[in-house]
């Protein structure tokens, strides 16, 4: 039987798949839409830097060169550092840039078949069943479509990029009566950094979002043209942003959220008892006002009618997100202007927001909006029934086990829909664990079995990520008791005639 690997995507998580599936003897083929390496960091705007500090963003067996001296590094460090990756480890012959995969298709087993499993694939192993993938390709130089069949798929595309997230408007209050221009934040990031200073320049900007995109956004146009054309920032929804060397009141935001004592205070998918009992500690609750309480003397939040409606950051939804140095600067001295707003509707001068008589006026709208990830993934099946699988329920997440495996979509992987707060090393233990799974190391317990798993992951995500965010599929609340159960099961001792080593099963 052949055991071709496809892998769809050559961000981070697409070069760690190809690496870690090459060193156990497969010769994958990377299929990368774009002409280089590095997913989305392709396309971040001049002044977006790292949220992590690198020693926590870096691969396991290759750490950053001494010559990046930044706690943060830049969008244009984080690329080379990528590159360098992929020449360290020879991953480029695998790579098929300018290669975007349309569609993947399943052939060879019936879904009636598919449906009697007990076992995933029918055996529970990487390649245990006859079916193979059928991927349809479009070179996008030559403008030619070309077939592939690979026995297991490794989709790696990431959720943040692709398919925009545009708010839907009634007629006669949306884009269309508007004098000025419309755009979303990937269009923006796509424009290289001469041309997207040269669009904003003497602009008068309104930036629509909350997240990461919308302050970074703001941050360049306020740099750009100061308080005499301030930048107006509209958010519907206020999130808990922290400062770039965020230290509350001395200790480290690592270890009060990112380690194993704050995750002692969280109630875990599937631990058992004793453990369970640490969240009735008073602690959990006392490290959240501890940290509210920080961010509220440092930050003029009130001044500004900026503090959220959650009581403290929430890790567990992966919406914690750092301003860029000297953000609230710009806000005292006028160059940035915050704004909330439940709804707001287009006019032709600009923007009507809640509450208020007169428009906010601009001659260029950016929705920093987000990205339809869910719609993204299910887009790629042809089979409406994998493409119903996939998409999970509409209170619910992608389920997947291990954050990586559909118990009823065989010989298919995802790497990158499920995201951390420090991706790249989450992304790094899945690839480890997939390697093995696809060498054959290990087997999958049962379908039942994996469904069980995720309904516990699926609880955990809804009881801690907070205003109904859960379909992020984010585990940033317990990164550390992930990885732990990603090797639990599948780490034994084996004895063998030349000594003892160390395998997945």
């Amino acid at each position: 039987m052949e055991k071709r690997v496809a892998i769809i995507g050559a961000g981070i998580s697409g070069l760690l798949a190809c690496k870690y599936a090459a060193s156990r003897g497969f010769n994958p083929v990377v299929f990368e839409a774009q002409e280089q390496v590095g997913g989305l960091w392709n396309h971040t705007i001049e002044s977006t830097r790292l949220q992590n500090v690198k020693e926590f963003f870096q691969f396991s067996d290759f750490p950053w060169p001494s010559s990046v001296q930044d706690a943060l590094p830049t969008n244009a460090q984080l690329l080379e550092y990528l590159q360098s990756y992929a020449r360290h480890f020879e991953l480029f012959p695998y790579i098929k840039f300018n290669s975007k995969v349309v569609s993947v298709s399943y052939v060879g087993e019936c879904e009636e078949e598919m449906q009697s499993w007990e076992l995933w694939g029918g055996g529970g192993k990487a390649f245990g069943s006859k079916g193979k993938w059928n991927l349809k390709v479009l070179h996008t130089k030559e403008e030619s479509v070309e077939e592939y069949v690979a026995e297991f798929v490794v989709i790696c595309t990431g959720r943040f990029s692709g398919l925009p997230e545009i708010p839907s408007f009634p007629p006669g209050y949306g884009p269309e009566v508007f004098s000025g221009k419309v755009l979303h934040s990937m269009d923006y990031s796509a424009m290289d950094n001469a041309s997207a200073a040269k669009f904003i320049k003497g602009r008068r900007i309104v930036v629509i979002g909350s997240g990461k995109s919308a302050i970074d956004i703001a941050f360049e146009c306020a740099k750009a043209n100061g308080n005499d054309i301030p930048c107006t920032v509209i958010q519907r929804t206020i999130h808990w942003m922290l400062p770039h060397d965020a230290q509350p009141w001395g200790l480290s935001f690592g270890f009060l959220c990112f380690s194993r004592f704050a995750e002692l205070l969280v109630h875990k998918p599937g631990e058992g008892f004793l453990s369970s009992m640490a969240r009735l500690l008073p602690l959990r609750w006392g490290m959240s006002k501890l940290i509210e309480s920080y961010l509220r003397w440092r930050l003029p939040l009130k001044k500004y009618n900026m503090i959220p409606k959650e009581s403290s950051p929430r890790t567990s939804s992966c919406q914690i997100l750092f301003l860029p140095p000297n953000f609230y600067n710009k806000v005292e001295d006028g160059s940035i202007v915050l704004k909330k707003s439940q709804r707001l509707s287009f006019c032709k001068e600009g923007l009507i927001l809640d509450g208020e008589d007169d428009p906010v006026k601009a001659d260029i709208v950016i929705f920093a909006t987000g990205y339809k990830g869910d719609e993204k993934l299910k887009n790629i099946f042809s089979s409406p029934t994998f493409q119903n699988c996939i998409a999970g329920s509409p209170t619910s997440a992608s389920p997947l086990y291990r954050q990586m495996i559909h118990p009823r979509i065989p010989q298919l992987a995802v790497i990158s829909y499920s995201e951390s707060l420090s991706n790249l090393y989450t992304f790094e233990m899945r690839c480890k664990w997939l390697g093995y799974f696809l060498d054959g190391a290990f087997k999958l317990p049962s379908i039942k079995e994996m469904e069980e798993d995720i309904k516990k992951w699926e609880k955990y995500m809804k009881r801690y990520s907070g205003n109904g965010k859960f379909r992020r599929a984010c585990i940033g609340g317990v990164p550390i008791w992930y990885n732990d159960q990603l090797c639990k099961r599948h780490w034994i001792q084996s004895k063998k005639k030349e000594g003892v080593s160390r395998r997945f099963i």
